[in-house]
């Protein structure tokens, strides 16, 4: 199983940097952006340009902010950065306000009555750093250390997870795997050796056809993605869509199929049965690099399109003439993974669909398909001391109950053992950056899980409604006013960019590096902290790569030397798999007890008056994060739930009422505003996600909007790695507000 956990990326030597690299200078820092004249000891009046990267979403976008006489003026893309491209998405540009966000927290909190009630007293740092420690101590005394698990979303997590390692715990998690990213992993793992990775490594500027399904590029504002997209369009790129909404990118779309919920493997089995039968694949490709294509062709063997028709609605005709699309411009066609793939728990085997209609059309390493990226390499602090050995194994996956999740850890898994004591008991939590009570289904088993903790910490920027039920509150400095780690994701081309503060922080919040710096010395770990500042750290890994922190400083991101990324330019053809090649029949998959070419399995229909709930981004919008922005809350302060019109006219709901959802088990929405529409199902209902937050701390997005999360009661565990599939709630009209 070694090699499902593998990533192969061209490790590029810092040797190779274009860049000239000059004498770092820490003493020559300046504090945040009000640069100080030395001979009048006044702030330095007019524009100044500070490069950073971007936080808004996991994207990391290079960006630089303007500074007019010492107060954040506006922020725009790097135009050396070759993920923004000198351009941010509305979200980006947006990030100023995060710094100016009224609901922000000022000073760190502990709670004062019991969990949930929102109510608080100020204290001081090192007041709630010691409430903390002895908390943590006791539960370490008690329990053991590994009893502290930490949820952690984002590169700032960076120091946290080195100061729960350095006292003793292995149990971190992130939501991004198991209620995300993690079947399309998995599934892309099982079939060529290598995810997909983030950014995802889709050559969409170089592609003449592409196919999304559920994949919503344009309301989903993953910028270097939409970019390339308005080439490959203005290129004359075909465009399909499989979505039960005619999307944004439905717009653009040559061929649009309106798929019934649930239905997308029989889909994905009819087009490769046509372009195996048709014989419209790679045949070169798929005899070279294949394992198993006979077997594989054998179980698709009666997955026709007119099969396909009885369960999808799509026609046969639609169907057949999409799928020669698809191979017409092959190899440079390619399905696009997607990036929030848990849908109704079969999705590893779904997105392993994918994977393999991928793998006829050759695309994986070719131009226009899937590239092989680059990253450069910048070796990691060279003076932490090891960690201690836990005593006791990770909580997450007990008994390998899931036998593809062994890479990174399923954060339902963590909240299980909390509630559960097996397989032993997680007593305390520490929450960075992420709102656990709208990114984890089911929000009543997060509130038991935390009813079973000794402690509750949450680190974040605004009072969030995880926040809401914690035993103390650390108030963040953003990310326009701090550093974070490096960041060398790999990509088309290598580089590394830096995050540092561009303006000072406006009250008694900290950076990430502190907290996690001053705990640690509160634990009596602070050995493993043998830097005084961030940039101490942060010079030490450049001067390894032969590079400088003030150069990078100065230009916001350095570039190597451009590399192969396609198999014709050089690159080896290595497929990490068991058979070394892409497994058209997972021998692995077999060996576990599951099918070891996808199959389809019906996912039921809405009982009567209820329709599915789907749910999605907006671009203006990350997650639960971004309501309390300036400018972005201006832009959109509420969602709206999408109805088919006919529908609408039916049950008399009318554009821009309100309403509330209630779904199968009784739980509502909130209110929501209705937006009758052609352009949606009549057996769904669509709302963008992350709206309707119940924190009475977040004054200006209370209750704005209906909320999805409070209708995900039920999900579906993906029996081959653990992720929950949350499309599977029917919702229905409840009442007009």
């Amino acid at each position: 199983m070694n090699s499902l956990s593998r990533r192969r990326f061209l490790k590029i030597s810092g040797a190779t940097i274009s860049a000239a690299t000059v004498a770092t200078s820490l003493s020559s820092v300046v504090k945040g952006a009000k640069k100080i004249d030395e001979k009048t000891g006044k702030p330095i009046k007019g524009i100044q340009k500070i490069p950073t990267y971007c936080d808004v979403c996991f994207w990391k976008c290079g960006a630089i902010a303007y500074i007019k006489d010492g107060e954040l003026w506006k922020i725009e893309g790097n135009p050396n950065d070759p993920l923004s491209n000198g351009r941010l998405c509305p979200r980006g540009t947006g990030g100023i306000g995060a710094h100016y966000s009224k609901d922000r927290i000022k000073r760190p909190l502990i709670r004062k009555n019991e969990r949930g009630e929102e109510k608080w007293v100020e204290v001081t740092w090192d007041e709630a750093l010691e409430y903390i420690s002895t908390k943590m101590n006791i539960i370490k005394s008690k329990y053991g250390p590994e009893s502290m698990a930490l949820f952690s979303h984002g590169v700032g997590g960076t120091f946290l997870k080195h100061t729960m390692k350095a006292y003793g715990t292995r149990n971190m998690t992130a939501p991004s795997f198991a209620q995300c990213r993690g079947p399309r992993e998995v599934g892309f793992e099982m079939t060529f050796g290598e995810g997909v990775g983030s950014p995802e490594r889709t050559d969409i500027e170089n592609a003449k056809c592409i196919t999304f399904i559920g994949s919503h590029l344009g309301e989903n504002m993953h910028n270097t993605q939409v970019q390339e997209l308005s080439k490959a369009v203005k290129n004359k790129a075909s465009i399909i869509v499989v979505d039960p909404r005619f999307s944004v990118v439905a717009s653009k779309a040559k061929y649009y199929l309106p798929i019934k919920p649930g239905t997308d493997i029989a889909l994905l089995l009819a087009w490769m049965n046509v372009i195996v039968k048709e014989k419209l694949y790679d045949e070169e490709y798929v005899k070279k690099y294949g394992f198993g294509f006979e077997q594989f062709a054998a179980e698709i063997e009666d997955k026709t399109p007119e099969w396909a028709y009885t369960i999808t609605t799509i026609e046969p005709d639609l169907i057949r003439k999409s799928a020669r699309e698809m191979a017409k411009n092959a190899p440079s066609s390619f399905v696009h993974p997607g990036r929030h793939t848990t849908w109704y728990g079969d999705d590893t085997q779904r997105s392993r669909a994918i994977a393999l209609l991928n793998g006829l059309l050759g695309s994986w390493g070719r131009k226009g398909g899937f590239y092989l990226p680059n990253s450069f390499k910048v070796p990691g602090y060279s003076k932490y001391p090891a960690y201690p050995k836990p005593s006791k194994p990770l909580v997450h996956n007990p008994n390998h109950k899931y036998p593809f999740a062994e890479g990174e850890q399923l954060s339902t898994g963590i909240r299980e053992a909390t509630i559960t004591g097996k397989p032993y008991p997680i007593k305390g939590w520490f929450v960075y950056a992420t709102n656990l009570l709208q990114s984890l289904p089911n929000r009543d088993e997060t509130i038991a899980a935390i009813k079973n903790l000794d402690l509750l910490v949450v680190v974040d920027i605004v009072p969030s409604e995880i926040a809401g039920w914690a035993d103390v509150v650390l108030p963040e400095a953003t990310y326009l006013e701090r550093y974070d780690d490096l960041n060398t994701a790999p990509f088309k081309q290598n580089f590394v960019s830096l995050r540092q503060p561009v303006i000072d922080i406006p009250n008694d919040q900290k950076p990430n590096w502190w907290i996690a710096k001053k705990l640690a010395d509160k634990l009596g770990l602070g050995n493993y902290f043998p830097w005084n500042h961030v940039e101490e750290y942060l010079d030490n890994r450049l001067q390894q790569a032969n590079l400088s922190l003030a150069e990078l400083k100065k230009k916001g991101v350095l570039k190597g030397a451009k590399q192969p990324i396609y198999f014709d330019e050089g690159i080896p053809v290595d497929f990490f798999t068991p058979s070394g090649k892409i497994e058209f029949y997972s021998l692995q998959l077999q060996e576990h007890g599951f099918d070891p070419v996808p199959k389809y399995t019906d996912h039921g229909n809405p009982p009567p008056g209820y329709f599915r709930l789907l749910y999605g981004r907006a671009p203006v919008h990350t997650f639960s994060k971004t309501q309390s922005y300036k400018f972005l809350k201006d832009i959109m302060k509420e969602n709206e739930v999408w109805v088919n019109k006919d529908v609408a006219d039916r049950l008399g709901l009318k554009s821009g009422q309100y309403v509330q959802l209630k779904n199968t088990d009784g739980k509502t929405s909130g209110r929501v505003k209705v937006r009758p529409t052609e352009r949606i199902r009549t057996d769904a209902v669509y709302m963008v996600h992350g709206f309707g937050q119940t924190s009475k701390d977040m004054k200006t997005t209370y209750l704005k909007g209906g909320s999805d999360s409070k209708l995900i009661t039920k999900y579906n565990v993906d029996p081959i790695m653990g992720g929950t599939g949350m499309n599977v709630n029917y919702v229905t009209f409840d009442w007009e507000a």
